[in-house]
């Protein structure tokens, strides 16, 4: 396991009124991400800028001073290894997000994703730019044709040019930083590295926890059905959901008690499904009653493709399939789920009557 994380609610001695969270996603080794893991919040702690409340610059700075300090270290300095991280700092009601990599932030608010970090891929208009000044190049989206993200703590291999400041090398370890107010409406932060982003949205890991915490499932349980529902069955030939992978979620009380998020996520699920319901239903009758597509055979056939609206894979709603008969009639409605198969149901319905389709 090459991933390490980082939880600590008071940052004490420093500041105690601080908490910090963090997601170190390593590759080529395990030594920079748990050296990150140990000492990135010191540094950012120690800074200058936090101390006079520039959290912005603290966090940008102490990324880098981290970095430089494992370049300098005899036991890393030579080390092949990196990471990514993404690490959130939680002040005066503010959350503040640094992150360096593909490994990613989101906070979920009154049910909806807020993205709180961007990735960082080589083939990004100026991440590339700034890896070919540098001397480096991109090939197969890579940098130099290997490593599949373009900032990242560690691979100092790929910051060999000492004339060039730390942000302009060919792999930066320059931190982009977001920041957001916690209110009442912010009812969890979620940090994982990418093996759950290149199987799930934003918005549907948000989806998936707002319905494990509606069904009064507990965080720790959640970040594991999250990670399981992201693994591959087999992983002997490798592809998505075989890559490790770390998640931690924390949940916003706002003074509440547990039961009170139950219930509100429990409102956020139902309202999601009931939006879920009214769109295939209008979709179904606007199908019936106009457009179609002819086929083959004679027959006309009417593909209405619906935007996810759920992350239960055995539930979620892929495509609608309206067959139509000889003068237009609605002979069959199909509906395919997101695994390629028809889950719903068959229904003879007049082309005259309304239409209902029930998940």
């Amino acid at each position: 396991m090459e991933d390490s994380h980082q939880h600590i609610l008071q940052l004490s001695p420093e500041d105690p009124t601080a908490a910090y969270f963090a997601v170190f996603d390593g590759h080529g080794g395990s030594m920079v991400a748990r050296h990150a893991s140990i000492h990135l919040h010191r540094h950012i702690l120690n800074r200058s800028e936090y101390q006079e409340g520039n959290m912005h610059g603290a966090i940008i700075e102490g990324f880098l001073e981290c970095d430089r300090a494992m370049k300098g270290s005899q036991e890393l300095k030579d080390e092949m290894a990196g990471c990514t991280a993404v690490a959130v700092i939680m002040k005066d009601n503010k959350l503040y997000c640094g992150n360096a990599g593909d490994s990613r932030c989101i906070a979920g608010v009154k049910g909806e994703a807020v993205a709180l970090s961007n990735d960082h891929k080589p083939n990004d208009p100026l991440e590339m730019e700034r890896i070919i000044s540098a001397g480096g190049f991109v090939e197969f989206n890579r940098v130099n044709g290997n490593l599949a993200l373009s900032r990242a703590l560690g691979d100092f291999i790929f910051k060999t040019d000492d004339e060039l400041p730390q942000n302009k090398q060919i792999v930066s370890a320059e931190p982009e930083v977001q920041e957001l107010l916690v209110s009442e409406d912010m009812d969890f932060v979620l940090l994982a590295c990418d093996g759950i982003w290149d199987v799930l949205t934003n918005q549907q890991v948000s989806d998936f926890v707002v319905d494990k915490i509606a069904a009064n499932t507990q965080p720790e349980d959640i970040c594991e059905q999250l990670m399981n529902r992201c693994l591959a069955p087999d992983c002997q030939v490798g592809g998505l959901g075989c890559d490790n992978m770390t998640v931690v979620l924390i949940c916003f009380m706002h003074g509440k008690a547990w039961p009170d998020l139950v219930n509100k996520c429990q409102k956020f699920a139902k309202e999601r499904e009931e939006k879920r319901k009214q769109l295939a239903e209008e979709e179904v009758e606007a199908a019936a009653c106009g457009g179609s597509t002819a086929t083959d055979d004679g027959n006309e056939d009417v593909i209405i493709t619906l935007s996810p609206a759920s992350t239960k894979h055995d539930n979620n709603l892929d495509k609608i399939e309206v067959v139509q008969g000889e003068g237009g009639d609605v002979e069959d409605v199909v509906v395919k789920g997101v695994d390629g198969g028809s889950e719903a149901m068959e229904q003879n319905q007049s082309k005259n009557k309304d239409e209902t389709v029930e998940k």
